[in-house]
């Protein structure tokens, strides 16, 4: 994407302000999980055949997600033809729209969900596509920000971008590929298949006998290729410490799948408490946009050229 756009601010405060919401959206998601609330509302898009349903008991949490995730829609909405009419770069536009389409489709898996009585393929691509749609925004906050329009340097090779966007890049795959098996075994009671940590049934290795100790133990093999990812890609991004845009992100990213080791840690020994498996979930999507954003800051720039001077008419003549 190139720097062709005047910086706006108030469109990026308000695409920073999505992506805030889109946060607690994941957490009111994750909420209706961890009470076991999916069903506390059986009809949609209404709750009760109301819009506002008595809140009490699971209907707070499944309503209260509705709610939420309605002025997330509305909000993306309004973006949506907010960059129509004053984004200049078509790829940010597209990013826009892409955002758009990608809440109504996740709207409308939330509501297949209730419908078909929470059939755990449509839960999962619910939970994956809500994931990707928090990097959209992400992506959109960054693209609109003043540090990114204000770069015009041309990329250098020697600068270390290139070195680490590979890195960057399949650390936050990975990083997906890892929300999507938490989404696998949150959906498919897979969550205490091995109920000790950091051991499985005292084992290193435990006995793979159903399709829940697989997923969960495929989970904690993941969790440690991604701390790998994380922690190589901080330490490459500490040997450029000029180039604080990348090496502040990437050890935050450090600390961030520290912090999310804990937290699944504490989410099997507490047998899955609400508090520590939300967090879990809501870390998980700030490790994959602090991810996200280092890929995309350390990806390959062409500054955008200068206009070529202006000559007069005669003053080519007059320097002769």
């Amino acid at each position: 994407m190139l720097a062709t756009t005047t910086f706006d601010p108030w469109r990026h405060r308000f695409t920073v302000l999505l992506a805030a919401a889109t946060v607690v959206l994941l957490a009111a998601g994750a909420l209706v999980t961890s009470t076991g609330s999916g069903l506390s509302v059986p009809d949609w898009p209404l709750s009760f055949g109301k819009v506002m349903p008595p809140m009490v008991g699971g209907v707070l949490f499944e309503h209260g997600h509705r709610m939420v995730a309605s002025a997330v829609g509305a909000l993306t909405v309004a973006l949506a033809f907010w960059y129509a009419r004053r984004e200049t770069r078509r790829g940010v536009r597209a990013l826009a729209w892409t955002a758009l389409a990608a809440v109504v489709a996740q709207g409308v898996l939330g509501g297949l969900t209730v419908l078909l009585r929470l059939p755990p393929a449509v839960s999962v691509l619910h939970a994956c596509l809500a994931q990707g749609y928090f990097g959209l925004v992400v992506t959109l906050a960054l693209v609109t920000s003043r540090g990114w329009l204000g770069e015009r340097r041309p990329l250098d090779p020697r600068d270390g971008r290139p070195a680490l966007f590979v890195p960057a890049a399949v650390a936050a795959s990975l990083v997906y590929v890892q929300l999507a098996l938490g989404a696998l075994m949150r959906h498919t009671g897979a969550g205490l298949a091995i109920p000790d940590f950091p051991l499985a049934f005292g084992q290193w290795v435990p006995p793979l006998a159903s399709f829940e100790v697989v997923v969960h133990f495929a989970h904690r093999v993941m969790a440690l290729v991604v701390a790998g990812a994380v922690f190589f890609l901080a330490a490459r991004a500490g040997r450029r410490p000029e180039r604080l845009d990348l090496v502040i992100p990437a050890r935050l990213a450090a600390v961030l799948v520290i912090i999310q080791i804990m937290l699944g840690a504490a989410s099997v020994l507490s047998r899955l408490a609400v508090v520590p498996t939300v967090f879990h979930l809501v870390n998980g999507a700030l490790l994959l946009a602090t991810l996200l954003v280092v890929a995309l800051r350390a990806g390959p720039r062409v500054a955008r050229r200068a206009p070529a001077p202006t000559v007069l008419p005669g003053a080519a003549r007059m320097r002769a």
